[in-house]
């Protein structure tokens, strides 16, 4: 239970730090430094949390119930304080092809993601040194290392990965039809869900700069099997979700359909 509370801390001292960074940023930085650092200080804490959570799981024996209430809890505190990031490269490719931004400015974008994915890690290895826990110097006295996060094989857990992001996004693509007071919950809900579904075949990452800093350390697998399942699975999974709500559901329906560069087709059923 000592753990528990420890890594309790270790996500409320990530969450501040952050939320202090992003505060900050919005009050002295200009509008487009102010998205990058945003984008930054979100996915080092998404990543940061990430990190103390697996290793909570992997190493404490918690009930069924404690680890997906912490599941649901950390992902309601994550869209609450996130505002505008999306944390996510493949968001970053979704409004390029919206035309929506640049090549260049997404390129910027998933970089700024990829470099706070590895601060995350490195800051949480600094973290377990530091031997709070039990836990931590455990982790510590095997090196930090992680071993195969797959509970499948990789054409699986590639499958895996696909689904959930595919769920993610129609998801986000729906979810204005709620309340907006039941939004974050109903969000982090289908997040939990997810986690408990696919958790134990990928580790249900659905996103490839949390994918970078948490799975691609582990052994097990080679570099390209980890871009297979994690980078390609998700940016697939996007990708279809869009083009079956957004280009054939509408099509076989007869109703016009937003294009992907944001322009309005009307499409009308011939008789």
């Amino acid at each position: 239970m000592a753990d528990l509370w420890v890594s309790l801390g270790v996500l409320a001292a990530a969450v501040l730090l952050c939320e202090a960074t992003r505060r900050a940023a919005a009050r002295f930085l200009p509008g487009v430094c102010w998205i990058y650092l945003l984008e930054a200080a979100s996915t080092f804490q998404l990543c940061c949390c990430t990190q103390e959570l697996k290793l909570l799981a992997e190493s404490v024996r918690l009930d069924l119930s404690i680890s997906l209430t912490l599941t649901y809890v950390v992902t309601v505190v994550h869209l609450s304080t996130f505002r505008e990031a999306t944390c996510n490269p493949a968001a970053a490719l979704e409004r390029v092809c919206r035309g929506t931004a640049s090549g260049r400015a997404a390129a910027l974008l998933i970089a700024v993601q990829l470099g706070a994915a590895v601060a995350a890690r490195s800051f949480a290895a600094s973290v377990w040194s530091l031997g709070l826990s039990d836990m931590h110097r455990q982790h510590q006295k095997f090196g930090f290392r992680c071993f195969d996060p797959l509970g499948g094989t990789v054409l699986e857990a590639a499958a895996v990965e696909l689904a959930c992001a595919f769920a993610v996004q129609a998801t986000a693509m729906h979810i204005h039809k709620l309340e907006e007071k039941l939004r974050v919950h109903f969000f982090a809900a289908v997040i939990t869900a997810l986690v408990y579904a696919g958790g134990s075949i990928s580790g249900a990452v659905f996103n490839p700069a949390l994918a970078f800093s948490v799975q691609f350390p582990c052994s097990g697998h080679t570099y390209l099997e980890y871009c297979f399942i994690y980078w390609l699975g998700p940016t697939l999974g996007m990708a279809s979700c869009i083009l079956l709500f957004e280009k054939i559901v509408p099509f076989l329906s007869g109703k016009s359909t937003v294009g992907m560069d944001g322009s309005i087709t009307q499409k009308e059923k011939t008789q």
